[in-house]
């Protein structure tokens, strides 16, 4: 799961609105290339991103929450908005060259037709996507921070 830490700002009935916590050293840690932080502020250009999450819990506006995403869901959303059109655009590029046309380059509108069928797949896919609860971002508890943790030694 990846998890941000967000503050609620709106309470709607079925919903909140969490703003997410930024770190004011971002950028700085080693973990930046799997970190949600850096990855939210580079999409928002520095502005505070709020997201819509189903909750049927009791929230006030200004409690702190951990909000979470399946690792799954993020891989299956990226390998559909990337792959897809891909593999559409090179699909129609070799049915296009191994078409007899000699007036158009075929290969290259029929590219670009399959790039475009699957960004159009995709529209259609993320509207229906965007109610399934595997994509869905949840509140989940928070992990208690200050709990010390107990290393046993190894009995030999």
């Amino acid at each position: 799961m990846l998890e941000e830490q967000g503050i609620v700002v709106a309470v709607e009935p079925g919903a909140i609105w969490v703003e997410t916590v930024r770190a004011s050293t971002c950028g700085a840690c080693k973990a930046k290339a799997g970190c949600g932080h850096h990855l939210i502020n580079e999409q928002q250009s520095g502005q505070r991103a709020r997201l819509r999450v189903p909750s049927q819990d009791s929230h006030q506006v200004g409690d702190t929450v951990n909000v979470a995403l399946p690792e799954g869901a993020l891989m299956r959303g990226a390998l559909w908005v990337y792959g897809l059109p891909l593999v559409l655009l090179f699909a129609g590029a070799l049915l296009g060259s191994a078409l007899p046309i000699e007036m158009v380059d075929a290969s290259a509108v029929l590219g670009m037709a399959g790039l475009f069928l699957g960004f159009a797949i995709n529209r259609v896919m993320s509207r229906r996507a965007g109610h399934t609860q595997a994509y869905q971002p949840r509140v989940v508890p928070a992990a208690d921070s200050c709990q010390a943790v107990v290393i046993q030694p190894a009995s030999q």
